[in-house]
């Protein structure tokens, strides 16, 4: 069995140990394409600042253009999930970095916050498919007991390709006048690109995608996973995902933004506040990882959610020191990774084989599309109320939702994959 991974695993990581040559180059193809992925949107929050000052934008101006791209990123997480499904999870993965790298680049040769609207859309397009394939790709190459590790490694990615982001960030604007830094900063964008041909080279379709979907002559429809018993699934999923990308957005986008507006802090102090919540956002990738196999996909997800609600209402309703802030950062960067680990391998396991690609995407992406409107929100709020106090309303509601969603799901932890 070319794509199923040895018995023998100790308890830490010996899960990778066990695995295949073919099945670790699926991990790291998995595990880059979504660093990547991080990498290119969280670019904009750091331009953020300079581009409302170089441009006279609004804070509500600069929001909705992220809300645009992760609109967007809606439709092509759904398209991207029906092209897998039919055309294989490998192709297309290759096709969806080449394309959001490509408008990542793009979008340094802007100069309006019209055209830069135009161009983060269309790199939604491609963004928004990647996390669906990459997780489905993985998701059929583990065994049941050691999926929530794996695809929660593979969430961990995020917060290297944000933290690769932020250090990129830091040296090219102490390196160069702001008025070029943030064009520099897209440009960079293209290498990943590269990535491409590593896929191409060494990763191979899973053997459960190859024996159920790919030699089969009946191809799901794309309305299938809003029909039938599927339908609950797909809501209460789409609601899950809604809570845990509404929250992360609601803050990441604004964090920084916050921290050097209201606070004053200097490009260098900002990227130190950064990364403080961008390593705990690794460690809360990890042990939320380990949790999900520990004690169930559904447990995990309301402590850290319950966890985040906490910390955020310390960080943003109470009048706290900047020692304090960097003091907290760690657990709310910690609580909301938390919320993202288990999101892979229980969509996986709740969607049969031949619209896991499709419904995986619709509803991951329609949380980015929702918990898209949150940044925008946060920006026209913040217009009437503290920017701090915007900030919080709308990233407790979106763990309200998370907590909502698990009491409707089942426990799926241990379970084989569906392929009815």
């Amino acid at each position: 069995m070319g794509d199923t991974i040895t018995a023998a695993a100790t308890p830490a990581t010996g899960w990778f140990g066990s695995l295949t040559k073919k099945q670790k180059h699926t991990f790291w193809a998995s595990f880059g394409g979504f660093g990547i992925d991080a990498l290119d949107v969280q670019l904009y929050s750091f331009v953020m600042p300079t581009l409302i000052s170089l441009w006279a934008m609004s804070r509500a101006e600069a929001g909705m253009i992220a809300t645009v791209a992760l609109l967007v990123s809606a439709a092509g997480g759904w398209v991207g999930g029906i092209l897998a499904d039919r055309y294989g999870r490998v192709l297309t993965l290759q096709i969806t970095i080449a394309w959001f790298t490509f408008f990542t680049c793009l979008s340094g040769f802007t100069n309006s916050s019209e055209q830069l609207m135009i161009v983060r859309a269309l790199q939604g397009l491609g963004f928004g498919a990647e996390w669906a394939i990459g997780a489905a790709l993985m998701s059929e190459i583990v065994p049941a007991k050691h999926r929530g590790k794996a695809l929660g490694f593979v969430q961990s990615s995020w917060a290297v390709g944000w933290g690769a982001a932020a250090l990129i960030f830091a040296l090219t604007f102490y390196l160069l006048p702001e008025t070029i830094a943030w064009r520099v900063l897209f440009f960079v964008a293209i290498i990943p690109a590269l990535f491409v041909f590593y896929i191409r080279k060494h990763v191979e379709e899973p053997e459960v995608f190859t024996k159920h979907v790919g030699a089969s002559q009946q191809k799901a429809s794309l309305l299938e996973i809003f029909s039938g018993r599927i339908l609950y699934t797909t809501i209460f999923t789409a609601l899950l995902a809604t809570g845990v990308q509404g929250g992360f957005y609601a803050i990441a986008t604004w964090l920084p933004t916050y921290l050097k507006t209201v606070r004053g802090l200097s490009v260098l102090n900002t990227s130190g506040y950064l990364a403080v919540i961008i390593v705990a956002a690794f460690f809360g990738y990890i042990v939320g990882a380990y949790l999900t196999d520990a004690i169930g996909r559904r447990l995990t997800f309301a402590l850290f959610a319950i966890g985040a609600i906490i910390t955020v209402v310390l960080y943003t309703f109470i009048p706290i020191s900047d020692a304090w802030m960097l003091v907290l950062g760690f657990p709310i960067g910690f609580c909301y990774a938390g919320t993202f680990a288990g999101l892979g391998s229980y969509f996986a396991e709740l969607y049969p084989a031949r619209v896991r690609g499709a419904g995986m995407g619709f509803s991951y992406n329609f949380g980015r599309a929702i918990g898209a409107l949150f940044p925008a929100l946060v920006g026209y709020l913040s217009q009437q109320i503290a920017l701090e106090t915007a900030i919080g309303i709308f990233t407790t509601g979106s763990y309200a939702l998370v907590l909502l969603a698990v009491l409707a799901l089942p426990e799926t932890k241990g379970q084989e994959l569906r392929v009815d």
